[in-house]
């Protein structure tokens, strides 16, 4: 599909500077941008490239004034990066709206309900008892278990496996290969040195527009539930572990592991491979930088470095001294050298 730089200002309510006749049909970089492409430039680290783009079309902010001519035209707005990123939501839903009906080798179960455009791709299976909204999109080779509930407009990519009894939210997206309701790890210990498994018979509940990155797991209660609270953004690769409870908002990067029972806070960021033990609780407004390790309560509005953590300044000033550590220890050395020849001095 075609669209001009008049109809996509229309859109993003901007202002065209340049042909509002001016056709694209594909999205693209600045620095890669080609004829009949829209990019964007927000970033005055690349503004050298709107005066060598081909792309025909480029949104700008309103405040942005060539200092040379331009071959592209140009769509003010407000807020560039946040335009831009309205115009891939549309091309993303448009896409995605493209999904629609019951693909072959799928298995259904007869008491299974699902909503208006309603896609379900090859071999994937529905359970007993599995409600579905409408506008639900799941992709090939998925499983939803008995008594799942899935509300509006939720996307379940390729391989994901969702359990019995979980229940997701409206608006959510739950990417490849990802496990929702799988047992916490929980076993008893035996006199003998084995282990009991203790059954896990919980559930998971994912509230509203939350996203779930390929490949995170993400275990079901011992009792009660493991909460994902609306808004909520997890990366690939993320282990959440059985009645854990995720505060709206907050973001967790990729490899981070959070154990047992521990309760976040809302609002809070969590970088990449992130360790945090069980049965905490994390207050709101919380920072953890990439590569923590927690085994502490952590109040509200903290910011957080090293392993275990501490006070994220605190850690930085540390580490200038950390590394410097071998000159500082040949410096004491040699101090110490000084001293005692003085002392040798004097005694002699």
């Amino acid at each position: 599909m075609k669209f001009t730089a008049e109809q996509i200002a229309g859109v993003l309510e901007g202002e065209v500077v340049g042909n509002p006749q001016a056709e694209v049909h594909e999205l693209s970089k600045i620095e890669e941008g080609k004829v009949g492409s829209l990019t964007f430039l927000s970033n005055p680290k690349y503004n050298n490239y709107i005066y060598t783009t081909e792309a025909t079309i480029t949104i700008v902010n309103r405040n942005f004034i060539p200092e040379s001519d331009l071959k592209t035209t140009l769509i003010k707005v407000d807020d560039a990066y946040m335009a831009f990123s309205k115009l891939l939501e549309f091309y993303d839903q448009a896409r995605k709206d493209s999904k629609q009906g019951i693909e072959a080798h799928t298995v259904i179960s007869e008491n299974a309900r699902y909503g208006k455009n309603f896609y379900l791709g090859s071999f994937s299976y529905l359970g007993t008892n599995v409600t579905i909204g409408d506008n639900v999109k799941i992709y090939p080779n998925c499983f939803i278990g008995d008594n799942v509930a899935i509300r509006d407009n939720v996307t379940i990519f390729a391989g994901a496996k969702i359990y019995s009894e979980t229940v997701i939210g409206n608006n959510c997206t739950i990417h490849a290969g990802t496990v929702i309701g799988s047992d916490g790890f929980g076993f008893a210990p035996n006199p003998d040195g084995s282990y009991t498994k203790i059954p896990q018979i919980g559930n998971v509940i994912i509230e509203d527009n939350v996203e779930v990155g390929s490949c995170t797991t993400i275990d079901r209660a011992t009792l009660g539930s493991t909460i994902i609270r609306k808004g909520v953004k997890l990366d690939n690769q993320i282990q959440i572990a059985h009645n854990v409870e995720i505060g709206e908002n907050t973001v967790i990067a990729a490899q981070t592991g959070i154990a047992g029972s521990t309760k976040i806070g809302k609002n809070g960021m969590i970088g990449g491979q992130v360790g945090i033990s069980g049965h905490l609780t994390i207050g709101n407004n919380v920072r953890i930088q990439a590569q923590s390790g927690v085994a502490r309560n952590i109040k509200d509005d903290e910011v957080l470095q090293g392993s275990p953590t501490f006070g994220y300044n605190d850690f930085s000033k540390s580490y200038v001294h950390f590394k410097n550590l071998p000159k500082i220890i040949a410096e004491i050395d040699e101090l110490k050298k000084q001293i005692l020849n003085q002392k040798n001095a004097n005694n002699g």
